[in-house]
């Protein structure tokens, strides 16, 4: 029981093209396409557009820090 045979697949291909036609899966094919492309481009854009920040553990050892920054970890409860 599970998964199809090529010919359950290539009877359903067949329907498909039948339904909607060449052309227009042409279409919605090459529309699918650009906006893929287009999410691609806007993550690729949008991971420049971010600046860089450094992970947690340089800004604690960072010798250039504000000294009135109090270590919440580092601090012992008495």
């Amino acid at each position: 029981m599970g998964s199809f045979s090529i010919w359950h697949w290539l009877i359903v291909l067949l329907i498909v093209v039948m339904v909607f036609g060449t052309k227009k899966l042409k279409n919605m094919g090459s529309d699918l396409g650009g906006a893929v492309k287009g999410f691609k481009d806007g993550m690729k854009d949008g991971a420049a557009d971010t600046p860089a920040t450094p992970p947690a553990s340089q800004v604690a050892n960072n010798p250039a820090a504000d000294k009135t920054t109090i270590d919440v970890e580092a601090k012992q409860k008495s």
